[in-house]
């Protein structure tokens, strides 16, 4: 099991607004809304979470590439592939 940052193993009563039609199916399904619901909030959270980190580093890491670009990998000589 993979340590999760954003889970604190606590729970908290929210309100959601859901379309009628996404709550039936879901039912119909069998689908458990809240573990739905969590799963599809952290997946967004982890997705923006990535791309404010790579927008902010944005800068290094074009740098660093450059670097190797023009100088190489420093221990490619040790590569064995």
């Amino acid at each position: 099991m993979k340590h999760d940052p954003i889970a604190s193993g606590k729970r908290k009563a929210v309100n959601l607004s859901l379309d009628t039609g996404v709550v039936a199916a879901g039912r119909e399904m069998g689908l458990n809304l809240s573990q739905v619901c969590e799963g599809a909030i952290r997946a967004a959270a982890k997705a923006e979470r990535d791309r404010r980190w790579q927008e902010e580093n944005r800068e290094w890491a074009e740098a660093h590439n450059r670097w190797v670009e023009e100088n190489g990998l420093p221990l490619e000589r040790y590569r064995l592939f």
